[in-house]
């Protein structure tokens, strides 16, 4: 847990637990990397520890980290709503029979991508002085919007006390409202204490003619779900800047903004194409941060979409060590890729990063998800921060407790046959349960009712 006696404020990153049903299914559209391995076998043993490794890894260097339990997985709510009844086993037998796409959708294990969980502003930018939390409607495909509710749960048991913390109903989900949360906003400070200025990135707005829309695939975040975010979060209109995908990006494979930009407090690390004017966005950043802004964007020769999006260079994370230093921590696959190696290496001589630190996330990267994706980053104060369920911050108590939890409890191998095993169902609600008793948090999920 971070020094509540510290007085100020720090970036706590909150990782999703890869969960025992891991899996390659290719649910969603635009995502390269998924589509490309869909139907092979994963595992779930190693996705966790890879995961777990990476927390460590920011932990070890001084960065406040916690972990948000996954989903319950089978989602048998959602294939009783869709018709499949009996037993559970017999509902996952028919739904395997019938439409194993919808057995694969109840079986997501998504949830681990975090940085779609939600959009948080932190107090410092709030008019009422709360940390704002709206819950991702991720409206843009089934098995990520049914994480809604469970999502919204658990949130409100950590974040619970009300002096802190003011917890939004998601935007209303429709197709024209999509919200695919923190993947695509950015805050920009000095130190995390002081008022920020908020970058929401969108793909979609209802006044788009033919030519500004993608032609491949479906732009996910929407305008108005953007701009509702930032009312209910009552930030300040003149320390927020909408900005718009380039189409080009979209169909390459960018369906989020943090495939494609990353930003950390004065920084802004991008690909030349992952806006569609990036010069406008870029004087409207200046003039809101009052020109306290570096934006580093590589151009389209040095590094290309479709290199950015296979080694997800821009889904790295950009921390703050406790020593001071300024850390990316990228993909293992971008220190394999000759020229992308390069340019993080004329970074590191050029100051933009002290270093680069290179973490394994195959398994997660094999579906779509890097570093960045893997967290939801939250900016508290001592009192915030002291306020929380304290079970959730990664120690190494913890750490070896949910090394040994990973062992007992994940399969090294799952394949698409598998999902309707009624005994993965009851390893996954079995490892829940003891998950949520680590954590603290008592019961979250409904099979614990």
């Amino acid at each position: 847990m971070p020094d509540t006696d510290c007085p100020t404020a720090v970036e706590v990153n909150f990782d999703g637990l890869i969960g025992p049903t891991h899996n390659f299914a290719g649910l969603a559209p635009g995502n390269l990397a998924s589509w490309l391995h869909r139907s092979e076998p994963s595992n779930p043993r190693a996705a966790a520890r890879q995961g777990l490794a990476k927390m460590s890894r920011l932990r070890l260097i001084g960065v406040p980290q916690a972990v948000l339990p996954p989903q319950p997985r089978p989602n048998l709510r959602l294939l009783r709503q869709l018709g499949f009844s009996g037993d559970d086993a017999n509902v996952l037998a028919t739904a395997h029979n019938q439409s194993p796409r919808m057995l694969a959708i109840a079986m997501s294990g998504s949830s681990m991508w975090t940085a779609n969980a939600a959009t948080v502003c932190p107090s410092a930018d709030a008019d009422d002085g709360r940390v704002h939390f709206t819950p991702a409607n991720l409206a843009n495909s089934l098995h990520r919007a049914s994480e809604t509710t469970v999502t919204a749960t658990i949130l409100k048991r950590i974040f619970h006390d009300p002096q802190f913390f003011r917890h939004h109903d998601p935007i209303p989900c429709s197709a024209d409202m999509g919200d695919e949360g923190a993947a695509n906003h950015t805050r920009f400070c000095d130190s995390f204490a002081d008022p920020g200025v908020q970058l929401f990135v969108y793909g979609n707005d209802h006044e788009d003619d033919d030519r500004s829309r993608p032609r491949r695939f479906t732009a996910r975040q929407s305008r108005a779900a953007s701009e509702s975010v930032s009312r209910l979060h009552r930030l300040d209109p003149r320390r927020v800047v909408f900005a718009k995908q380039d189409p080009r990006a979209i169909d390459a494979g960018v369906f989020h903004n943090d495939v494609i930009a990353v930003g950390h407090r004065k920084l802004l690390f991008c690909h030349e194409q992952a806006f569609e004017n990036s010069m406008q966005v870029d004087d409207a950043l200046r003039r809101a941060t009052s020109d306290q802004i570096r934006i580093v964007e590589v151009p389209q020769r040095r590094v290309s979409l479709d290199d950015a999006v296979a080694t997800y260079l821009f889904n790295s994370q950009i921390v703050t060590a406790a020593d001071g230093q300024t850390v990316l921590i990228a993909p293992e696959d971008c220190r394999r890729h000759p020229g992308v190696k390069m340019l993080l290496d004329e970074l590191v001589d050029d100051g933009t990063f002290d270093r680069v630190e290179f973490v394994d996330l195959r398994e997660s990267m094999n579906n779509g998800g890097g570093p960045a994706c893997l967290r939801l980053r939250v900016v508290l104060m001592p009192e915030e921060v002291a306020s929380l369920a304290p079970g959730v911050f990664l120690t190494v108590e913890l750490e070896n407790q949910l090394d040994a939890w990973i062992d007992r409890h994940y399969r090294d191998s799952l394949t698409a046959a598998d999902l309707a095993d009624p005994q993965l169902m009851r390893e996954s609600y079995a490892a829940l349960d003891e998950l949520t008793s680590l954590l603290g948090l008592g019961s979250v999920y409904e099979f614990q009712r």
